[in-house]
C-alpha cells in the first residue's frame, strides 16, 4: 500500500523553517513570503512556534 502526501498549501514559505513555525504562521494567516515581509521580526517572534532561527531563514529567503 502506498501513502498519498497531502497537497503542499504553504505558499512559498521555505520548508527549512520547520513545521511548528509553519503552523504558527499559517494560523496567523501568513502563508507567503510577501506576507512575511509586511511583518516585523518582533511580530513574527511573538507567534508561538516561531523562533530566531525561523525568522533568520525567512529573512534570508526574502533577500534572495
Amino acid at each position: 500500500m502506498t501513502t498519498v502526501e497531502p497537497p503542499d498549501d504553504r505558499g512559498d514559505l521555505p520548508s527549512a523553517i520547520g513545521r511548528p513555525a509553519t503552523r504558527a504562521l499559517e494560523s496567523a494567516g501568513i502563508t507567503t513570503l510577501a506576507a512575511v515581509a509586511q511583518r516585523s521580526d518582533a511580530e513574527l517572534l511573538a507567534l508561538h512556534g516561531v523562533g530566531p532561527r525561523a525568522v533568520r531563514i525567512l529573512r534570508e529567503a526574502l533577500a534572495d
